[in-house]
């Protein structure tokens, strides 16, 4: 007669449930991204088209430096804040968490950049 065996070891529990992924979020976050990459490459555009034409600028009232330094700085700025939202939307939609707010304050964000960038061009721009 021999010893009994060892107990059978109890199975892993189930891993839990995923949340249901919203529809609504996933379209809302994606369209949003979207907007924002096209807004921030016209906003691009637009200071390379206006660093383009400021051959016509004064010299008593214009600064070339000023102008060049707010376009590049706006659009920098602007391009970081994008993929830093948009790798934090990605990450929320991953997650299953709740990601449209994100996306609206990257492209909320990334508006206010671009307008602080062109009022300092135009400022310094005399304009």
């Amino acid at each position: 007669m021999g010893y009994p065996g060892y107990p059978p070891y109890p199975g892993y529990p189930a891993p839990p449930a995923e949340p249901p992924r919203s529809a609504a979020d996933v379209t809302i976050s994606i369209i949003v991204m979207v907007l924002t990459v096209l807004v921030g490459a016209c906003g691009a555009f637009l200071g390379l088209f206006l660093l383009a034409f400021l051959d016509s600028c004064p010299p008593a009232t214009c600064s070339v430096e000023g102008a060049v330094t707010s376009v590049l700085t706006g659009v920098a700025v602007a391009a970081l804040v994008v993929v830093a939202g948009i790798i934090v939307t990605i990450v929320a939609l991953v997650r299953r968490k709740r990601a449209w707010p994100f996306a609206v304050g990257t492209f909320a964000l990334c508006l206010v950049v671009l307008f602080v960038g062109g009022v300092a061009f135009f400022a310094s721009v005399g304009g």
